[in-house]
């Protein structure tokens, strides 16, 4: 039985691949549905709100059809989706202006009190309403860097800033992220009795 070696695409991935290189509008649709719903929940982090994450999203995908030939196969597909979705993203809020980054005056977070939320009780609802609701800079960097996994190096590159001022956005977003899922948590604590 002949198989692609280690393309690590299943089969109907490299079935609906094959149909989005050739243009076909049925194989585009089937990419777009199998992944709109989890691209549109990065845009969601990215984005304030609903319009502006679909707006995002629908970018997004033009891109991903536009480039489909350039998708190396060193990754998985959903893999390369997600980055274009996160540049996408980025250069959105680059176009509006909406990424300031104040430097962040006073200490640092030590390493120990930072992300309270991954041991904490708290809905993926509540965190992700939470990480919304910082301001644009920090919440920006927070998702590069904790949640999609970007080295400092990297979100300086991508956001035309120092390191430090990215390490500085990223602690300022954890310590005000901290204080207010402590803050959810103590209305829900006095809520109880």
């Amino acid at each position: 039985m002949h198989h692609t070696k280690n393309s690590g695409l299943t089969k109907w991935e490299e079935k609906t691949l094959k149909g989005c290189r050739q243009g076909k509008a049925g194989a585009q649709k089937k990419l777009y549905e199998a992944h709109a719903a989890t691209m549109l929940g990065v845009c969601l982090r990215y984005v304030k709100n609903m319009a502006e994450a679909e707006d995002v999203l629908q970018e997004g995908f033009i891109k991903v059809f536009k480039n489909i030939d350039k998708f190396d196969r060193k990754g998985s597909l959903s893999g390369w989706i997600y980055r274009i979705m996160v540049n996408t993203a980025l250069n959105f809020l680059r176009s509006k202006n909406k990424i300031q980054f104040a430097e962040y005056e006073g200490d640092l977070p030590a390493d120990d009190e930072q992300d309270i939320y991954i041991n904490e009780e708290y809905t993926q609802q509540q965190i992700l309403e939470v990480i919304r609701d910082l301001p644009e800079g920090y919440r920006t960097v927070f998702n590069l860097y904790v949640i999609d996994g970007y080295k400092h190096r990297e979100i300086s590159d991508k956001l035309g800033i120092s390191i430090n001022t990215s390490k500085t956005q990223l602690a300022k977003a954890r310590r005000m992220l901290r204080d207010k899922l402590l803050a959810i948590k103590g209305k829900e604590h006095y809520g109880r009795k």
